[in-house]
């Protein structure tokens, strides 16, 4: 292992991730027909319901017991990304806010002092198969902010730039900018209070998307920034010093992460097959992680506050008629903030 590469591991359905992230989780489910219900129209029997990943026949039902997808639940103290490449999530939360977004839109929660939401997976086509997948990326909050008032946001598909690279052979590669700036491609800002707001902290989301053959190119980042690269499909790919020896590349399989040295320009090569990759980095908060289920503190004390807290408050309790809301049999991509403002998702790219 050369000094370009400080760490490998392996992915799995939850990812391995690097202060200041605390993980993300790739879903990809083959869901099939929806019924009018927007479940699916297969039998749940013998499906272990309340489980994050059983992936019985390509698709979980997680915590739904009618549509999939993660009923009212609470955070406290660090935020989410979701980012769905893939399918609809329908949102609801304790503020009073709703959405329903995917097909290339991020969603940008920040939980600060507390917040329960739901994220249903509505199957809306009746007559051909519903595919699902998304990552969410969990960014930590520092102890500064962790009790800040709740927030969140859209990015819609047409919003968020992208880089499009193509080297001197002509081959391409598209990069999705969520967050940090890349060349010309300056996404939409994240939340106020949120890490990735704070320029010091150089955080960035990037997804690759490499043609066969294509090679691409990362610049550096600033000093004590960690960098980690998940290549998640394709052939795999070749990570090298931008500035150093061609030969001196670092081959880095299909379902792999490599942390690297975040001060060094990157070229990506691949093995001809095309490759898609995740790319997150940042400043590390550097600050210690005390962490219960849902809630995500500095000390095991502040856990048993929030704890408390939820137990008493509810962090503002639950205005829905059910744990489980969805928003209808509707295609349209829309959100309803807490102060009753609805924006509708623009036409995409």
């Amino acid at each position: 292992m050369d000094e370009l590469v400080l760490q490998t591991f392996a992915l799995g359905p939850q990812w391995q991730t690097i202060d200041p992230f605390l993980f993300c989780a790739h879903h990809d489910d083959a869901y099939p027909a929806g019924r009018s219900d927007l479940g699916p129209a297969a039998s749940l029997q013998g499906r272990r319901i309340g489980m994050d990943f059983d992936e019985r026949d390509g698709w979980n039902m997680y915590h739904g017991s009618v549509v999939p997808g993660f009923p009212q639940h609470p955070h406290r103290g660090f935020e989410t990304v979701t980012y769905v490449r893939r399918g609809i999530i329908d949102h609801a939360d304790s503020l009073g806010a709703t959405a329903r977004f995917g097909r290339g839109d991020v969603q940008w929660l920040t939980a600060g002092a507390g917040i329960q939401h739901c994220e249903m997976f509505p199957l809306l086509d009746r007559e051909a198969d519903n595919p699902l997948e998304l990552f969410q990326i969990w960014l930590n909050l520092p102890a500064a902010d962790k009790m800040v008032d709740p927030y969140f946001t859209m990015f819609w598909d047409a919003s968020i730039p992208r880089a499009i690279q193509t080297d001197a052979a002509g081959r391409s590669a598209t990069i999705t900018v969520i967050a940090g700036r890349l060349a010309d491609a300056t996404p939409p800002p994240p939340p106020p209070d949120s890490w990735a707001s704070k320029p010091h902290a150089d955080v960035a989301i990037w997804h690759v998307i490499a043609e066969p053959d294509a090679q691409v190119t990362l610049p550096p980042a600033t000093p004590g920034t960690i960098r980690t690269l998940y290549v998640f499909e394709g052939g795999g790919a070749t990570v090298r010093d931008t500035d150093g020896d061609p030969a001196n590349g670092h081959a880095v399989e299909c379902d792999n992460a490599v942390v690297v040295d975040g001060e060094r320009g990157l070229t990506l090569t691949d093995t001809g097959k095309g490759y898609e990759i995740l790319v997150l980095q940042g400043r590390p908060i550097a600050e210690p992680v005390a962490q219960y289920g849902p809630f995500v503190m500095n000390t095991r004390a502040e856990i048993e506050q929030a704890v408390s807290d939820y137990q008493r408050t509810q962090f503002g309790g639950w205005p829905w008629p059910a744990p489980d809301p969805n928003h209808g049999p509707s295609t349209t991509r829309f959100a309803v903030h807490a102060d009753g403002r609805r924006e509708d998702a623009p036409a995409a790219h």
